[in-house]
C-alpha cells in the first residue's frame, strides 16, 4: 500500500468510505469543502491509503506544536483487516514525531476502542466537544 498526501481529487471517494462506514453525519466538517481545507492547512496531516491506485483510506489529524491529534481514520469495508488502518496511524504518528509532537492523541469510539488498543493507544478522560 501507498500511502500519500490528501488531494483534491480524491474528496469524492473518500466521501463514498466514510458513508460506507457511517461516518459522514457533518457535511460541513468532513466534507469535500472541509477536506479541501484541512489539505490546505499547515497545522493539519491528512494520509489517504492507496492499494493499486485505488484509494482505499483517510487518516487526518492536526499537530498545533505542543499537542497532536488523530480526528479521523476511515478504511473502505472492503480493505478492512488487511493492516490498512494500522499502517496510516503510523504514518500519522511518524509525521507528528518528525514535527516535533511528544503524544498523539485520538478522537475514537466506542467501537473502534479495541483497533486503537491494538495500535498502542490508551483509553484516557473524554473531551467534551460542542456545537457553538
Amino acid at each position: 500500500m501507498e500511502v500519500r498526501d490528501f488531494r483534491p481529487g480524491d474528496v469524492d471517494v473518500l466521501v463514498d468510505i466514510l458513508r460506507l462506514n457511517n461516518q459522514y453525519g457533518r457535511p460541513d466538517v468532513d466534507g469535500p469543502e472541509a477536506m479541501k481545507r484541512v489539505g490546505g492547512c499547515k497545522a493539519a496531516v491528512f494520509f489517504v491509503g492507496e492499494i493499486d491506485g485505488r484509494v482505499v483510506g483517510l487518516v487526518r489529524g492536526v499537530y498545533d506544536g505542543s499537542r497532536a491529534l488523530i480526528h479521523q481514520l476511515s478504511v473502505h469495508p472492503d480493505y478492512k483487516g488487511r493492516g490498512i488502518g494500522t499502517t496510516l496511524v503510523r504514518e500519522i504518528v511518524g509525521s507528528f514525531n518528525e514535527r516535533g509532537a511528544p503524544t498523539v492523541s485520538a478522537t475514537i469510539t466506542d467501537e473502534s476502542l479495541g483497533f486503537w488498543q491494538k495500535v498502542g493507544f490508551r483509553k484516557t478522560k473524554a473531551f467534551l466537544a460542542g456545537n457553538w
